[in-house]
């Protein structure tokens, strides 16, 4: 059966939108009142066009909340040793309070040392696992910024947590496994499901949540979803075929010349067409909860520089 009425689609721009601001009128006032401006150094190996893109926005998002952002841009081909090198020089800054290494990084490089070379407290990025420890035992911690996005946009919509049966497609450190403890924390009852899950169908269709953090475009059918359940999706992906777009936004003229135009297009991992007449709410891509991440990140900032300088993080 589907529902007679329109979805609530989940806007994450409007609502990155209010967080930044936010952010901003917090910031004027930690400086008004004496305090060090929060500071936020990217750290960026190699000169992979998407991340450059995406690290330049972060500083620029920090700029604008009043934040000092700034970018360390290494060559591909930086080893190991001066990478921790330039880790260990920004652990050791005190005016630097947020740090942000931009993965993937080059083959050559393990990711993990370096993200538990970071100071925990100016792990802004919430990997440490230290933060991810205390994520799981539910203290005070520094923790992901895409699903606590999720989270601060459920809330911020009065979306119903408590009680709710929640389903995660994707079980990774940055999205799935943190997206779980948060929920979790919201006192849902959380299905975890990945790859090897039997009958992912079915595990999905007991959703009243469902979150999809899978990676692969419009994998989530209305097969998944049962009638009036909130879909979330952080999936983003770029096809570059133009067939698989049509597929999966037929008689959408709009996105078509949009993909012309670019010679791509980006979506998620719900088949948003087919299955939002399904939900109850549903987030779109674009417009959903990639807004969300950057702008949880200044969050983080915010609040890891509020504690090292010793201030309340009330209202975070």
């Amino acid at each position: 059966m589907v529902s007679d009425s329109d979805p609530l689609v989940l806007n994450g721009k409007t609502i990155a939108t209010a967080m930044r601001n936010e952010v901003g009128e917090q910031v004027a006032r930690l400086v008004a009142d004496g305090g060090r401006r929060p500071k936020l150094v990217a750290v960026l190996v190699g000169d992979d066009p998407a991340s450059s893109t995406y690290v330049a926005s972060k500083a620029r998002a920090c700029e604008k909340t009043g934040m000092d952002g700034q970018s360390l841009v290494l060559p591909a081909d930086t080893d190991a040793a001066t990478l921790r090198q330039h880790l260990q020089r920004l652990n050791d800054d005190d005016r630097v309070d947020g740090i942000l290494l931009q993965l993937p990084l080059p083959k050559h490089l393990d990711e993990q040392p370096f993200l538990e070379l970071i100071r925990a407290d100016k792990d802004v990025d919430g990997f440490h696992p230290e933060n991810v420890g205390r994520l799981w035992l539910d203290q005070e911690a520094l923790t992901p910024a895409t699903p606590t996005g999720v989270i601060e946009l459920l809330q911020r919509y009065n979306i119903e947590l408590q009680g709710r049966h929640a389903v995660i497609v994707g079980r990774s450190h940055i999205v799935g496994k943190p997206m779980a403890a948060l929920l979790l924390r919201q006192n849902c009852t959380v299905t975890l499901c990945h790859s090897r899950t039997r009958d992912l169908k079915a595990e999905c269709r007991r959703a009243d949540l469902l979150v999809a953090a899978i990676g692969r475009p419009g994998f989530i059918t209305p097969e998944h979803v049962k009638e009036g359940a909130v879909v979330i999706d952080v999936g983003i992906n770029r096809l570059t075929d133009r067939t698989q777009l049509e597929a999966l936004f037929p008689n959408n003229p709009q996105r078509l010349a949009s993909f012309d135009k670019r010679g791509s297009a980006v979506v998620g991992d719900v088949d948003y067409h087919r299955v939002a007449p399904l939900c109850s709410a549903i987030t779109p891509v674009p417009g959903g909860v990639g807004r969300l991440t950057v702008a949880q990140l200044l969050v983080n900032t915010l609040a890891a520089s509020l504690r090292r300088q010793g201030r309340s993080t009330a209202g975070l």
